[in-house]
């Protein structure tokens, strides 16, 4: 019975799909890709994008890497501020 209780006090407190919470993940997206803008070495290497003046001329390979770690980021942010009670 302590393992349960023990088990129900580890569970991060997640909050449902919201407004605020895809504000949260659309803001760390664009600020792991500004940060991947001026990190990245070879960005524009591989496939081009339609438009690659919108993402500072990023190839494919590294907007996803961008957007990956902008998922991540957003992910640990929002479970965060989750825990925190700001969501």
């Amino acid at each position: 019975m302590t393992y349960l209780t023990l088990l129900a006090a580890t569970v991060p407190n997640t909050v449902s799909w919201s407004p605020k919470v895809a504000i949260v993940m659309i803001v760390c997206n664009i600020a792991a890709i500004a940060f991947g803008r001026f990190t990245i070495k070879n960005k524009s290497v591989g496939p081009a994008l339609p438009s690659p003046a919108l993402f500072g001329g990023m190839g494919l390979p590294a907007l996803l890497g961008a957007t990956s770690f902008g998922h991540v980021l957003g992910a640990g942010v929002i479970l965060g501020l989750a825990n925190a009670g700001a969501l």
